[in-house]
């Protein structure tokens, strides 16, 4: 299977409900609750994309361009960005859709550095050729 094709198969789709007890003040989810599904998605895609065991080592320049609010659905999309030796960066987007009407917008995304880890906890290739960007 080539690059392109694993991409594309370790993409990963999570939906959540959004309930009250995840929420703030504002009755929006909180932004390390957003921060850490995110994480976790970033997680996911690595790992269906490598089958290895990764860490995250960053995250870069999450951006919140709406609130997320309760009683909504979110869907959060992980995709593979670049491969280097023994890193790569996943892409995630979060979408907000209203329960019971036909609207769906981004609201957050940010890009995640995981680095895969062998079993002594220290940096292993990911594959034997150099780094790609994608």
């Amino acid at each position: 299977m080539n690059y392109q094709e694993k991409i594309k198969s370790s993409e990963t789709h999570v939906f959540k409900v959004v309930f009250p007890n995840i929420t703030n003040h504002h009755n929006t989810m909180f932004g390390g609750t957003v921060m850490e599904m995110m994480d976790e998605v970033a997680f996911m895609t690595a790992t269906r994309f490598a089958r290895k065991s990764f860490v995250t080592v960053s995250c870069d320049r999450i951006d919140f361009k709406k609130p997320i609010p309760a009683d909504t659905i979110v869907e959060l999309i992980g995709r593979v960005k670049y491969v280097g030796n023994s890193s790569l960066k996943v892409s995630v987007e979060v979408f907000v859709e209203e329960m019971y009407a036909e609207k769906r917008e981004r609201a957050v995304s940010g890009d995640f550095t995981l680095v895969a880890i062998g079993a002594e906890k220290k940096p292993v290739p990911i594959f034997e050729n150099e780094g790609k960007v994608i």
